[in-house]
């Protein structure tokens, strides 16, 4: 037998097994779909619980002269205390940018692709520094946290400024204003 020969009588061996790689990735991609399908409802799961929650009010019409303002990122929000359990109803568990502005009358929440909210300020508890929120841990100090409530709910509000060291300015401011209110509610 001849080399050419020998050459003809082998074959390739066959490389890949398209219909075997076709099923498995098409039974791959059903299976993100599914996983991202109860992912999402999940979510909504979480927001009919938080039903209860009435409507997030708004700004005033002339909410007075602005005593700070912020620039930066929402990180969602969670019941109070409970730095896991995120509140997704209204809105609330969507992150985005922010602007914060802090009046007289409260704290106005801008956030451009997501829904506003006002926070009068007879309902700011308070504020701190901390390290995370549901779906964000950063480092210590790194997150101003709002404690407020809405509809009998203790709420904390999870925010990063563009600048870090504005927080320390808005713990002081908050708190305060939260220590004001709360010694005019028993004066009266």
């Amino acid at each position: 037998m001849t080399l050419i020969e020998l050459a003809a009588e082998q074959k390739s061996a066959e490389v890949t097994d398209w219909a075997a790689r076709l099923g498995w990735v098409a039974g791959l991609l059903l299976f993100v779909a599914l996983v991202y399908w109860l992912m999402r409802q999940g979510w909504k799961w979480r927001g009919s619980l938080q039903s209860g929650l009435p409507d997030l009010p708004t700004a005033p019409g002339a909410p007075g002269a602005p005593r700070l303002t912020m620039s930066g990122r929402y990180h969602g929000s969670t019941t109070a205390g409970q730095w896991l359990d995120r509140i997704v109803a209204h809105g609330l568990g969507t992150r985005s940018r922010a602007e914060l502005t802090l009046t007289d009358a409260g704290l106005d929440v801008v956030r451009p692709g997501a829904r506003d909210f006002f926070v009068p300020a007879g309902q700011l508890r308070g504020a701190r520094l901390d390290k995370g929120i549901a779906g964000k841990v950063l480092a210590e100090g790194g997150l101003l946290v709002v404690t407020w409530e809405h509809g009998g709910t203790l709420i904390d509000s999870g925010f990063r400024s563009d600048t870090a060291a504005d927080h320390t300015a808005w713990v002081e401011a908050l708190t305060s204003m939260n220590h004001t209110s709360t010694t005019e509610g028993t004066a009266r």
